[in-house]
């Protein structure tokens, strides 16, 4: 630059600069010289190239600006979704090799000894860089949006049915103890166990059979009917017995005093108002005296233990019905189909937790026509569809055959209007058939 213009007339001295940087110009190069006739650089470029000249080139927006435009945009979902996170993946790995080879192909054969930041740090960044860098850029922010909507489709295919909260509009009522309700549960299934028998226990017993178990557990519905109990009682009653009857050996004429005082010791245990002695008696026909009934009553708190406070499928069907957001239709479907199972001698193989959940699977699907079981039961109940298959066949088939036999009275108690007429659902032949 020294040196002159004769000497080295590729060299632009300051004396031959018009427009350049002393006298205001935009430019680096001139856009003409003296003494030449010729064009100036920044029209060669725009001429050949069809880019715009070099000060218009470099005031593009960043990268960041065009992601942010790519973002505001919605690109549309194709047809074919995407199945898994390992195909998105592939995608955006060949995304990058496209990058890689479009790279390549913009540059010249001796861009490998191209550095850009030298370029940059010159202050002379040559015009095939400058363009090379910009179809670089929109390159891949057209992989990015290729991608964006790859993760798009691939979350929407992972969504699934949320759980419902079912305790969000009772935190402010103290009754339901919202804070502690959950451990009450996992307490319940913990110790459910304790208040269960074995589902073979009648094998111990001498005089007595299934069947008579099932007759009298019948005629005890009845009466907590008549007497107008609480839910809680007949469930009570029933366990109480079972539990009896696995440890003590019963004759058959004493079986029906140890259903009386097991309702007895229920209704002592549940009830505000209790049943006196004489109407149980009454209602036994006088079949036993007084005496009879509390010294049966002593026999049973012993061999208990004292221990009530166990978990009855009453228990669960309150907080699982709950869970299921369950109509009154449903609330007393569900009622009658776990009725329906009191009387069965076979369905004490199942926990009381698993027949709560069934027998409102099962009323759900008798109403509904079809199997489903939402994600928010499935939550709260612990158990999947499959893990109530068995126990719900064995529910549709004892619905079918509530009215038939010798013992309706759970048929007859729920065809009343009290009941909503619930037993004269049409049953779910389908689920009877359902294979586990």
């Amino acid at each position: 630059m020294a040196g002159s213009d004769e000497n080295n007339p590729g060299v632009i001295g300051p004396e031959n600069l018009q427009g350049g940087l002393l006298h205001g110009g935009v430019g680096k190069f001139p856009t003409a010289t003296t003494g030449h006739n010729r064009r100036a650089l920044s029209n060669v470029n725009r001429n050949n190239i069809g880019a715009p000249p070099y000060p218009c080139a470099v005031n593009k927006r960043g990268l960041s600006e065009r992601n942010a435009a790519i973002c505001d945009k919605n690109p549309p979902i194709p047809a074919h979704r995407p199945i898994t996170r390992k195909f998105a993946a592939q995608m955006a790995n060949m995304q990058q090799q496209k990058l890689e080879a479009t790279k390549n192909s913009l540059l010249p054969e001796d861009s490998t000894t191209v550095d850009v930041e030298d370029y940059k740090a010159a202050g002379d960044v040559p015009m095939f860089v400058q363009h090379t860098e910009a179809m670089l850029e929109e390159n891949y922010c057209m992989a990015c949006e290729d991608l964006f909507s790859v993760e798009e489709v691939e979350m929407e295919d992972v969504v699934e049915e949320p759980v419902v909260d079912i305790d969000s509009c009772d935190k402010k009522n103290p009754l339901a103890v919202v804070k502690y309700i959950d451990d009450l549960y996992d307490f319940y299934r913990k110790t459910e166990a304790s208040g269960c028998v074995s589902p073979s226990y009648m094998l111990q017993q001498f005089d007595i059979n299934e069947r008579m178990r099932g007759i009298l557990i019948d005629w005890l519905i009845e009466v907590h009917y008549k007497f107008d109990l609480m839910e809680e009682t007949l469930y009570l009653t029933v366990n109480l017995i079972d539990r009896f009857l696995a440890v003590q050996p019963v004759v058959r004429k004493q079986l029906q005093l140890v259903g009386v005082t097991a309702m007895l010791l229920a209704c002592k245990y549940e009830e505000v108002s209790v049943p006196v002695v004489e109407d149980l008696i009454l209602i036994s026909d006088k079949a036993y005296s007084r005496k009879e009934v509390l010294e049966m009553e002593k026999l049973m708190i012993n061999t208990l233990q004292f221990n009530l406070s166990v978990p009855t499928p009453y228990v669960f069907m309150r907080r699982f019905l709950k869970a299921a957001q369950a109509d009154k239709k449903l609330e007393l479907l569900s009622f009658f189909m776990i009725e329906l199972c009191l009387v069965e001698y076979e369905m004490l193989k199942f926990p009381p937790s698993l027949l709560a959940a069934a027998a409102i699977y099962t009323a759900h699907c008798t109403l509904s026509g079809s199997r489903k079981w939402s994600k928010t039961s499935e939550w709260y109940t612990n158990y999947s569809e499959e893990q109530l298959l068995e126990c719900t066949r064995m529910m549709a088939t004892f619905h079918q055959n509530a009215a038939t036999g010798k013992l309706t009275g759970v048929h007859r108690k729920y065809c009343t209007s009290k009941f909503g007429h619930a037993a004269k659902t049409r049953p779910a032949n389908f689920l009877s058939e359902v294979q586990d």
